[in-house]
Order: C-alpha cells, then structure tokens, then sequence
C-alpha cells in the first residue's frame, strides 16, 4: 500500500527554501565559472557580464514584484515562510555580497590577467596626454552630438531616467553665485561601455571620458563632483485579459517597460557622497535600502563586447555540433527525414548534436516538399529575421501550403523581436495566431501534414528548446523527431485546440498543461512512492518550486523510493533533511552550455523506466498558468541515450554542486575528474563517426 502524502504543516525554511534566495544562488554558480581561474580569461570575462544580466532581469521581474507586495502591505508568507518585506531585506544583503565579490574578481583577477595578455582596462588618470588627446578627439566626433546634460532646478524638474541606463551624477558650481546645482548626463547606450583606443587593446569606461569633459557639457561652471550611477526599473507588466487587440497592448506594455516603471535598484559608485545619493533616493522615490553600492565599474555586462575580440588563446575552444550519422548526407544529396522517421523516431541534442542539420533541415525539407500539406510550429523565442526557420515558414507559405505559426507575444523581453517576427510571417501569408487568452504557450511543438500514396502521414518535433538557432548552439536542449500517429495526432488536436474554439481533449500520448500535466506527474512519483525501496526518481529539470510535487517528492522518499534531482536554478525542495528527504539528492550543472533540458525518468529499470521529455519545469507557472506538452520516448536505443545522458550528468565531478540538507550549495568534490558536457561532446563525435 502506497503511503500517504507527509502532513504539511503550513511550511516553514525546515522544508521549503526560498525561491529567491536559490536563485541568488544558481547566479553566484554562474559567478563562480567567471571565478575559476583554470577557465581562459575571455570566458571569465562572459561569464562576469552574464552575472550582470541575469541579476537586472532578477531586479526588473522577482524583486519588482515583491516591492510592490510590499508597498500594498501584503503579508502572505512564501512556503519557506518568509514574507515579502522578509525576503527584499534578504535579497539586499545576498545582493550586495555578490557584487562585491564579482567586483573583486574583475579589478584583482580579471583585469590584470587580461592585461598581461595584452588587453588593458584603464582610468583616465592612468592616460599620458597623447591618449587623452585621442580620447578628446573621439568624444568631440561621436559622443558629445549625442549628449544632453539635464539640469535640475525649479525651472527643470528631476528628469526621467530610462530602465537599466547608466548615468552621471554632476554637482555644478556657479563661479559667481557660488550657488550650486545637480545635472544628469546619461551615458548613451547605443555607444561602446568600453572605448578602445586605436591600437584596439587599450579601453577605457565610457562615462569616465565623458567626466573628463564635462566642462564641454558646462562651459562657465566649475565642476565640483560627478559620479556614475544606474538605475533598474520594473520591467514586468502584467497584461488585461479583456484586451482585445494583443499586438497593440504588447507595444503599450514595452513602451511602459522602458519608461514608466518604478525604480526598484539603484546602483551607485561606493564613492557618491551622501548628499547626491539622498538627491537620487529622494527623487527616485527609492529607498535605501534598494541601494547597490560598487566600488568598481558599473554594469560590467559590457564586458560581453570583448569575447568578439580576434584571441582565440583566451577562449574555450570552439564546438562546432556534430550531424548524427543518419542525417549525414549521401553524396551531394541531403538525407530524406521523412524516410528516417517513417523507419523510427530520432532524438536529437543540442548543441552537441546540429540544430541546422536537424531541426532547421526537417522544417526547410517540409517547405520545398510538393506533398507537405500543412505546417504548424509554436513560436516562443526565435532567431533574428535571418532565422532559417521563419525563412522556411515564409517559403512554405508562398508555396501555398497551409502554413500557422502560434507566436508567443508575451515572451518576457522577447515581445518585441517576436512582433517583428510574427508580420514578417504574416505578410508571407502564413497564419499567425497569439496563442489563448490568459495562457502563455511555452510548448516547443512542431507538425508537419504530407500526402503520402497510402493516404495522410503526420511527422513532428517536440523539444525542451525554443526554435532558435543561436540559443541552439549555447543552450542544452533535447527535441524528438517522429512520425508516430498518435503522436502526431495528438498535436493536430493541440493545434487546433490553441488555434480554435474547443473544450479540453483527451490526448493519447501528450501531457499538457494546463490540463493533464500536473496529475500525471504527480501519479508517476506516487507510483514510485508506492514501490519503496524498489522505486526510482531522476528529474533532470531547470527549477524546482512547486511546493505540492516537492510535498509528492517528500512522501516517495520517506517511502524508500531513490531520487536524484538535476536542478539548474531555482529549487525550493531541501534534499537530505532527517525525516524528511533522506533519500533525495540534488545537484546542479553550471558549465559553457546552459543546461536546459527537461528529461523524466520514473523507474528502477533503466530499460523499462517511462521517460518524459518536453518543456515544462516543476513550477506552478508551467503547470498552471502556461500551455507546456511532455511527451515520452518509446523507442529502446533512445530510451537507453536518454539514461546515457543522465548518468552522465550524475557522474560529473567537475561542473556539479550538491545541494545540502543546510540549504547551502557546494562543489562536488572532483575525485574521477569527469567534466560531463565535455562528455558529452566526446559521444556526439562517435556517433557521428559511426
């Protein structure tokens, strides 16, 4: 007899983390690949800006949403039990500890390993008077046309300050009056963070060439203090579900995002003094303890701009994904997918297997195909217009083929490349359509309708990655080529379910939220539950939060059942806890590639175990409030690739952390050295060979 759920207690930090604090964490993962100093210095560099990114979407979505709870004086507690007011004045001190700390690692280690190498960061200070020259002569061409000091007294309120732009705060002096005034000078975005000099292996922070002429900006004044400082906004707004024409109320929101949110962050260098930083808080309407202060440079995720530079000593070598053996051409002609899949289904990863001879070549072959009837394809975040998937599209449509791309508009940060994307489709005829009202889809689905002599066949591809040819090269993801009926069936009814009007439908292979997915999870860690001892969990996933599966999770392993948790990001459960989750192990990945797959493993026996692969993570978002599809993988050599991948993960000693019964992330100790994405290229290179 299977046990019954653990009680709940109303939750509290003995069974819950909280889910900002984790996130914190994964991105103070992320920090430490800029800290390892066995990783080439431009990598270090990348990995430093994508720290800074990853925390402004942090600020401009969860820490938003939270200061807002606060000012509406919610007191709601999160599982863990923290409440909103709680959980800010945690985030600024965990905040706080690791900008300081990625400080440290760019001015002490960063820096001057980059300089030794002959790139150099420097201050105006350090230039000699024929660099400053050269300097003077790039702020007069390029720079001061484009700036616009905005002085503020009675006659000229506090100005606007743009989302996630980088300022000056000056203190002028009238040499006459002796009296004094405050002015912004933004740094203007769409000019280098960094300003080479002409050998281009010298730079210097923009906003500090413009300090050193700003008497160019005030001409007559004196210039008695100037100082950077950033300003972070909230970024996410929340659409009416009666608005009924999407595209227009999209635009409305990103014109908002940019300019009308509140401030939630302001990041100042640690050497403002506290009257221009009591002019900032004051007229930001911040408080201070939403205040970042650095005592480096600001918004270091310019730094991204030098992996472009021409040194390849400095970087990782670079991957070039491999094509299976079976999609490898025959001769000069391509391989014929249709063939391949109608002989079995095909499971590919990225981005160690290619996405362009994959992905891209079974969507471009459906384009070309006189027999191709029909194709449908979920759109969620795509390429550029370049996109040789959204080319495809618009080929097939022009063709005549019934052509329907379902584009996500509500993509976070996403909204406005896929607007362009979605005319670009519509004025090629295709059919697009924005998805069901108060339900973002976030499945990665693609169905192709072809006439064959024995009548019509249906082919597909569901992934846990977007359809995205430059994330496919970054982000691990794995997708399932197939042509199996009922497979195929069951996206021509969730086509037509997003597409239409119809009540919900009985899938035959698919789980779909928000309709059957939950259950179904749920059902699956219960049957193991059920088996004790002889029960088997492995969720390789990139968040774990939601607090019903991890009471499910809890149950199992009281029960005896074995889990092993692979978690990118986010985890709300604590794993190892006595009484609680003693046979629950976590670890997360942090390496070159983003790991981004979602694969389900429920069974002892690798060979009999049901595996589940497709775009939903253990959130209450992707469960409840979004379209998702799993769907399972059958087919034995596939199965046993998908256990292959997971032992892997498993074994790896180099890039894992293990997550304690403390709450606190640790490298796993490096005892066999098995680098697991390296691994894993090693495999995509013999199956190519083979």
């Amino acid at each position: 007899m299977a046990p019954g759920p653990i009680t709940r207690d109303g939750g509290g930090a003995d069974r819950f983390l909280n889910r900002e604090l984790s996130w914190l964490d994964f991105n103070a993962r992320v920090l430490a690949l800029a800290e390892d100093s066995a990783r080439p210095l431009l990598e270090r560099a990348k990995f430093l800006s994508i720290f800074s990114t990853n925390l402004d979407e942090f600020f401009e979505v969860r820490v938003s949403g939270l200061q807002g709870q606060v000012a509406a004086r919610l007191r709601t507690r999160s599982p863990d039990g923290l409440d909103p007011a709680e959980t800010v004045l945690a985030i600024r001190d965990q905040v706080q500890a690791l900008v300081e700390r990625q400080t440290t690692i760019f001015t002490k280690d960063v820096a001057p390993g980059l300089e030794e190498a002959g790139i150099r960061f420097l201050a105006w200070d350090d230039l000699d008077a024929r660099d400053r020259g050269e300097l003077q002569k790039i702020f007069e061409e390029r720079v001061y046309p484009v700036l616009t000091p905005l002085a503020v007294d009675p006659a000229h309120p506090f100005p606007y300050i743009s989302n996630l732009s980088l300022s000056l705060a000056v203190v002028v002096c009238d040499p006459e009056s002796r009296e004094q005034r405050f002015a912004r000078v933004k740094v203007p975005p769409l000019l280098p963070r960094f300003v080479p000099l002409a050998e281009g292996c010298r730079f210097v922070p923009l906003e500090q060439v413009i300090a050193a002429n700003l008497d160019r900006l005030f001409p007559g004044m004196e210039i008695l203090d100037h100082v950077p400082f950033r300003v972070t906004r909230d970024a996410d707004f929340e659409l009416e579900d009666e608005d009924e024409d999407l595209l227009e109320a999209i635009e409305t929101v990103l014109n908002r995002r940019t300019r009308f949110g509140h401030t939630v962050r302001l990041e100042v260098d640690a050497s403002m003094s506290g009257e221009v930083l009591d002019v900032l808080c004051r007229e930001l309407q911040i408080p201070p303890d939403a205040v970042v202060s650095v005592d480096g440079p600001l918004d270091l995720s310019g730094l991204l701009d030098f992996y472009a530079l021409d040194r390849p000593d400095l970087k990782d070598q670079p991957w070039l994904p491999q094509t299976p053996a079976p999609l490898l051409p025959v001769g000069d002609d391509s391989p014929d997918l249709f063939r391949l899949l109608r002989a079995g289904d095909i499971l590919v990863h990225h981005p160690y297997d290619s996405f362009a001879t994959s992905v891209e070549a079974f969507v471009n072959q459906a384009s070309r195909d006189p027999n191709v009837l029909a194709i449908k394809q979920t759109i969620y975040r795509t390429a550029g217009t370049d996109s040789a998937i959204v080319r495809s599209l618009v080929d097939a449509a022009r063709q005549g083929k019934e052509v329907v791309a379902l584009v996500e508009l509500k993509a976070r940060f996403d909204e406005r490349a896929n607007i362009e994307r979605a005319r670009v489709l519509e004025e090629a005829g295709v059919h697009v359509v924005y998805g069901l009202v108060g339900l973002k889809t976030h499945a990665k689905i693609l169905l192709v309708v072809r006439q064959e002599a024995d009548g019509i066949r249906r082919y597909c591809h569901v992934g846990t990655g977007n359809y995205n040819s430059q994330t496919a090269t970054l982000y691990e993801d794995i997708g399932l080529l197939s042509a199996d009926p009922a497979l195929g069936a069951d996206l021509a009814e969730l086509f037509n379910h997003l597409t239409g009007y119809s009540r919900s439908v009985r899938y035959r292979r698919l789980l779909v939220a928000p309709e059957n997915l939950r259950p179904a999870l749920r059902d699956q860690i219960r049957a193991q539950a059920a088996l004790g001892e002889r029960g088997r969990i492995v969720l390789k996933t990139n968040a774990l939060v939601d607090s019903e599966l991890i009471d499910e999770l809890y149950t199992a392993s009281h029960a005896g059942t074995d889990i092993d948790l692979i978690v990118r990001g986010i985890c709300c459960l604590r794993p190892q806890a006595p009484g609680l989750s003693e046979n629950i192990r976590v670890r997360s990945i942090v390496g070159g590639f983003l790991e981004h797959s979602r694969i389900y493993r429920f069974g002892a026996d690798a060979a009999r175990a049901e595996y589940l692969i497709g775009s939903a993570d253990f959130m209450p978002r992707n469960l409840d409030r979004r379209v998702e599809a799993l769907c399972p993988v059958d087919a034995p050599a596939l199965r046993a690739r998908l256990d292959e991948l997971l032992r892997v993960c498993l074994a790896d000693d180099v890039l894992a952390w293990e997550l304690g019964a403390d709450g606190v992330w640790r490298r796993v100790e490096s005892l066999s050295g098995l680098d697991g994405q390296a691994r894993l290229r090693e495999l995509a290179v013999e199956r190519a060979r083979s």
